[in-house]
This record gives C-alpha cells, sequence and structure tokens, in this order.
C-alpha cells in the first residue's frame, strides 16, 4: 500500500485522496465526507509518503509507524485523538520508544493517531510497504543476456 495518493491539507481537517491534476492545483475527495474540492496551488499539501517522525536517531516514515500502530492495535486499542497528553505521549511511547520528545509535539502525537483512525474507519488497513518499483529502463541482472560478437 502506497500513502502517495493520501494528502494532508494545512488549514482543512482530515484527511484526502488525490484524484486528478486541475488548471490551478489538483482535484482531492475528502476521506471523511467524500466531497471533492480543488486545492489550488498555494494551499499546504503534503503527502503523507513524505511525513516521516525524529526519533533519537534517525527518521521513521510515517507509513512505518501507521504499521507499528496497526499491529499493536490488535493488542492494545489505540486512544482517540482527543484523549489526555499524558494518555498519548505514553501510547506513542509504545510505538515509538526512541521518538524526540523535543521536536515531536502533543499536537503532532494527535494528528498522527486522526489520520490513522481515518485511514482505519475507510477500510485502508495494510500499511505494509511496496517493493521498490523497477525502473522501465532497468533491467534486472538475471534477464541481461550476454551479446557476443558474431565475427
Amino acid at each position: 500500500m502506497d500513502l502517495k495518493d493520501y494528502l494532508a491539507i494545512s488549514g482543512h481537517r482530515g484527511l484526502f485522496k488525490y484524484i486528478s491534476q486541475a488548471r490551478n492545483g489538483i482535484i482531492v475527495e475528502g476521506l471523511e465526507d467524500k466531497k471533492r474540492m480543488n486545492a489550488f496551488t498555494h494551499f499546504k499539501v503534503s503527502s503523507l509518503k513524505d511525513i516521516a517522525i525524529f526519533t533519537d536517531t534517525e527518521e521513521v516514515p510515517l507509513q512505518k509507524v501507521f504499521k507499528i500502530i496497526s499491529e499493536l492495535g490488535s493488542d492494545e486499542p489505540v486512544p482517540g485523538s482527543k484523549s489526555e497528553d499524558g494518555k498519548l505521549k505514553e501510547f506513542f511511547a509504545k510505538i515509538l520508544p526512541n521518538y524526540n520528545r523535543e521536536k515531536v509535539y502533543v499536537s503532532d502525537i494527535r494528528k498522527i493517531i486522526g489520520w490513522y483512525t481515518i485511514l482505519k474507519e475507510n477500510g485502508i488497513t495494510n500499511f505494509d510497504e511496496d517493493k521498490e518499483e523497477i525502473n522501465e529502463n532497468q533491467v534486472p541482472e538475471s534477464d541481461k543476456k550476454e551479446i557476443t560478437d558474431p565475427k
């Protein structure tokens, strides 16, 4: 599953799915209300695929965080995004024990949990990372044939 088609738009609640390119922006559809709108070029649009969470050693892609939440969700319920700050921090520490507590704010944790809930409610639950797509110009080594000179 690839999160590149799922978008967060600054100033708008919820998540959106990319529908098509428009002349002055992109057309998106809200995952919750299924209404389409034009996200103009001056809107700050972020693909969920491009978002990462700071840890003490690296940045962890949001897709991996969602996968950890979904695996943990069967053992422990995911708190609501409006839960108390302490409960959210405690839950996030179980997901990502070494997340950077100075750079990741409670508001960020609320967004992540809210986005996860929206995706889950819309049946988007496969957070496995896609294998790298082979560029059409790339040929796997196993398919290359040795060219011999006919002389």
